[in-house]
């Protein structure tokens, strides 16, 4: 696949990393910080679903997918946690993204939504926080509704984070999220559902708001019935919810751009600042890597939407 001629250095980072042998990455992840979310057992957790493992994606068509080759997932999450990446010391803005990847809710997309998300992140100067959230399923958990557990860890995640915002070198009000697929769903029901918490507070954490400043949302999925263009059942649209920027293919046919688009009108109407970019003959998956399809300039576009809200201090060119 040939590569657009002039890629921005935000691109190159993403490039970098996909090519970088195991001992390159294992040295990156022996730098990362990781915290456990919770003090103890989490909600609602029932704890008897095996150990957790890695295992990889499956190969799908370029009708399904833009990345068709197999990455790593994580699957049987029950003990979730943030791992966080610095950015250099010398770029760092002090703002910092909460990363869901996506999976269904049966998996994570770890290496493709996760570890190539941070290290985007990072060029442009912000902490990027990969959030291990509880997969697969539970038992009682429709396939076509989102899980309910991802959305405990995430607003416990985004707490946590901000009580550490000092000892990590984090501006407490530039925290936001950012998430793919059903990661994406989890990042907008984080952004919009910060009013009241999803579970009891087990300690002073859960005292600091669980409101993300920002919210990046990539190919999102279930945030729509299937046959109505209106927004799920149980999503909503507060007047403090952050700025939101979407992003999505216009031929996915795994997360119709539909979803996106509800959720744009949605946000506009409740007066919410929200910028939509729909490409068209993109398919899903395609997160933050270069390509010759258009989709891949998604990061770029971001990258100056973020520096607008005065999150980001890098260009989105050479």
């Amino acid at each position: 696949m040939k590569r657009l001629a002039s890629i921005s250095f935000i691109s190159w980072v993403c490039v970098a990393w996909s090519v970088a042998s195991a001992d390159e990455k294992k040295a990156v992840a022996d730098k990362t910080l990781v915290v456990e979310l919770w003090p103890g057992k989490p909600p609602d957790e029932i704890g008897k679903i095996g150990a957790e493992y890695v295992r990889m994606s499956p190969r799908l068509d370029r009708k399904q997918v833009e990345v068709t080759e197999p990455t790593r997932m994580i699957t049987n999450v029950t003990k979730p946690t943030i791992t966080v990446y610095r950015p250099a010391k010398d770029k760092d803005t002090g703002a910092a993204m909460l990363i869901c990847p996506g999976g269904g809710y049966w998996n994570l997309y770890w290496e493709l939504e996760g570890e190539e998300v941070a290290a985007w992140v990072n060029s442009l100067g912000m902490t990027g926080i990969i959030l291990k959230y509880r997969v697969p399923r539970r038992p009682g958990e429709p396939e076509r509704e989102p899980a309910k557990r991802p959305l405990q860890d995430a607003q416990r995640a985004v707490s946590l984070v901000r009580s550490k915002a000092h000892d990590w070198g984090i501006d407490p009000k530039r925290i936001g999220i950012g998430g793919f697929s059903a990661g994406g769903h989890l990042a907008i029901a984080t952004a919009t559902s910060f009013e009241k918490r999803t579970y009891e507070p087990v300690d002073d954490i859960d005292k600091i708001s669980c409101r993300p400043d920002f919210a990046v949302v990539v190919y999102p999925g279930y945030l729509k019935p299937k046959d109505k263009d209106e927004l799920s059942p149980g999503l909503h649209v507060p007047a403090e919810t952050p700025p939101v920027f979407l992003a999505h293919g216009g031929a996915d046919i795994v997360s119709p751009p539909e979803h996106s688009i509800v959720m744009y009108l949605a946000l506009r109407k409740a007066g919410i600042p929200a910028e939509l970019h729909i490409y068209a003959g993109a398919a899903h998956d395609f997160g933050v890597r270069p390509s010759d399809h258009p989709c891949s300039t998604w990061t770029q576009a971001c990258a100056l939407w973020l520096r607008q809200l005065g999150m980001s201090k890098a260009s989105a060119s050479p």
